[in-house]
């Protein structure tokens, strides 16, 4: 009876927040990834692709493994980088790290979500539903408005 009891308790105080005495559960949000700046550009008729720009800062390492929109067929991340003096843009199909507190800027000539097959042309001022989903941390919905990123000094659009 003894050898039952003590893996049976286990598996039930593994389930609770705190069978330990001094042990002190985590609340929700402290994992959670913030977010701020949504924003994904229009697309004109006839196209249906499109980028959308973020910030990202999560409480706990984690990465940005996928995200999803009822307005596309698909989202995926993508970085651009320059290479033999091309832009370039690849999916990271291993997700976006997320350094402990850090945040994390998803913006135009970087990282970014790819937004592909839109459904309808998105129009300035338009929102977006995106849902984001992380390795550890629960997915998080956020609206991002429709719009053109802000133009940097040098003339380059910047988030």
């Amino acid at each position: 009876m003894v050898r039952f009891l003590l893996p049976a308790a286990l598996v039930v105080c593994g389930g609770l927040a705190a069978c330990t005495p001094g042990e002190k559960s985590v609340p929700d949000n402290a994992r959670a990834v913030q977010v701020s700046e949504a924003l994904c550009r229009p697309t004109p008729v006839g196209r249906q692709a499109t980028g959308c720009y973020l910030t990202l800062t999560a409480a706990a390492d984690d990465r940005l493994t996928s995200a999803s929109s009822p307005v596309a067929g698909r989202a995926e991340i993508h970085e651009s980088r320059v290479e033999s003096n091309m832009m370039m843009m690849r999916e990271l199909k291993e997700g976006l790290p997320l350094p402990a507190g850090e945040a994390v800027e998803l913006k135009p000539g970087g990282n970014h979500i790819m937004l592909l097959a839109v459904t309808e042309p998105l129009k300035a001022g338009d929102t977006v539903p995106l849902t984001l989903t992380f390795a550890s941390a629960p997915p998080v919905e956020i609206t991002a408005t429709v719009g053109q990123p802000a133009l940097d000094d040098s003339g380059h659009a910047s988030h």
